[in-house]
Parts: structure tokens; C-alpha cells; sequence
């Protein structure tokens, strides 16, 4: 009784650290999207689409009003989106998608998270073309037929168009250069974007065993417990899918 307990309060305890670690980067999207076009949604496309991707997170409406508020004032630090890339152990290509206010606080920690698994931090373009650079908008599904819709968004960058029936939900995907036509094109629509998300998808993977691949998931946790980095990419697969 006691295991089972402690193992519900441990997943607890992931789960809400996972909600404040979305918090977090989210109030840090705010900031970079209040700073670059202002604080009112109706004038600020990028803050409508960061506004968007806190109510999928059910982010309190005060801590958004905090993070616009905060945003506003002049004592209120730049926040710069930065790339890091590297090699995990075995080989593993990683890029490590960073929002900070300390670049060199920033580096010197991922630097020290590389080291301490075995792997090392390289230079701008080391591992950045092993990875295609992507643009993922969640909409609702539509009433007109799928077909109709991929002919529409076509124009617009539509790479594929998948269905997620569990959420009713349809994942656009484009390369990242047609982000913002997408997102234009939705909103001139009237289509709500419920989520919208560049990623980093690996052209080649590189296969590992169960004892590697926890080896990459534990360097990831360690990672992702850093305030200052949104999103770990890598090209690693379990071996046979197990």
C-alpha cells in the first residue's frame, strides 16, 4: 500500500512539474511576444498565437495578466530564444531549444549537463542538419471534408494534414518558413489555432538498446529541470520499438 501511494506521488509531482515548467516557458513567450509587438492580442499576432498555446495548457488567466504586465515594465529583462547543439552519448544528435535572460548562464549549464552524461556541447551547425525545422498548428475539425481542406492549405505550406479523432482535432504540419503564412491564413479564416509549435523532427535516428535509451531520457529529464530550456530534440530510437 505504502509503494503504491509513494508511486502516486511521485507521478503527482511530474505532472505538476511539467505543468510549471509549461508555465514558465510560456511566460517567457509572452515577455518576447509583448517586447516585439506590444501588449493588446487584437494588434500582436504572435501574442494571439502564445495566448493560444496557454489556454491549451489551462494557464491561469493571472499568471497570463501577470506575464503581459510583467512585460510591460522597464526593469523587466530580453529574453533571447537560443539554439544548442550537441552529442549525448552514443552518437545521439541533440538540440537543446533554450529561452533565456543569461546566455552565459545558459550555455555554461548546458555545457555541464552534456559533460556529466558523457557527451559534449559542439559548435552552431555540428548536428543542425541532421533535424528539419517544422511548423505544427492544432485546429479544430472542420466541416468541410479533409480533402477540401489539404487543397485549401496547400497553398499555404500544408505539408500533411493528420487527424488526431481522439481530441477532434486536425495537426497541420509545414516546414517552419511558412509558420507565419499558416497562421495568417487560419486567423483570416476564422479557424481557431488551439496550439500552434515549431519543432525539430530528425531526418536519420539512431537506433539504441533499453539501457542507452534511459541513458538519453535521464540526460533529457535533467535537462528539462532547467528553467531555461524549453525543449530537448534528438534523433535516438528504442530498438525495435520496444
Amino acid at each position: 500500500m505504502g509503494r503504491i501511494f509513494e508511486k502516486r506521488k511521485e507521478t503527482m509531482f511530474k505532472r505538476y512539474a511539467k505543468m510549471a515548467k509549461a508555465f514558465t516557458k510560456i511566460g517567457r513567450d509572452i515577455v518576447i511576444a509583448v517586447k516585439s509587438g506590444g501588449p493588446d492580442p487584437a494588434l500582436n499576432p504572435k501574442l494571439r498565437l502564445v495566448l493560444a498555446n496557454a489556454k491549451a495548457v489551462n494557464m491561469p488567466k493571472a499568471n497570463i495578466e501577470a506575464a503581459i504586465k510583467r512585460a510591460t515594465e522597464k526593469n523587466t529583462g530580453n529574453y533571447e530564444e537560443i539554439i544548442y547543439e550537441g552529442y549525448a552519448p552514443h552518437g545521439v544528435a541533440m538540440l537543446v531549444e533554450c529561452t533565456s535572460d543569461n546566455p552565459t548562464r545558459t550555455v555554461a549549464n548546458v555545457r555541464m549537463y552534456f559533460n556529466r552524461a558523457g557527451g559534449s556541447l559542439g559548435t552552431s551547425g555540428s548536428v543542425s542538419f541532421m533535424f528539419e525545422h517544422k511548423a505544427v498548428f492544432k485546429i479544430p475539425v472542420q466541416k468541410v471534408s479533409r480533402d477540401e481542406m489539404e487543397f485549401e492549405l496547400i497553398d499555404y505550406g500544408l505539408e500533411e494534414l493528420n487527424e488526431d479523432p481522439e481530441n477532434n482535432q486536425w495537426i497541420i504540419i509545414t516546414a517552419f518558413k511558412d509558420f507565419g503564412k499558416m497562421a495568417e491564413f487560419l486567423e483570416n479564416k476564422n479557424i481557431e489555432i488551439i496550439e500552434s509549435n515549431k519543432i525539430y523532427v530528425p531526418v536519420n535516428t539512431v537506433e539504441l538498446g533499453p539501457g542507452e535509451f534511459k541513458e538519453i531520457e535521464a540526460l533529457i529529464e535533467k535537462m528539462e529541470e532547467d528553467d531555461d530550456i524549453a525543449n530537448v530534440y534528438h534523433n535516438a530510437v528504442l530498438s525495435g520499438g520496444h
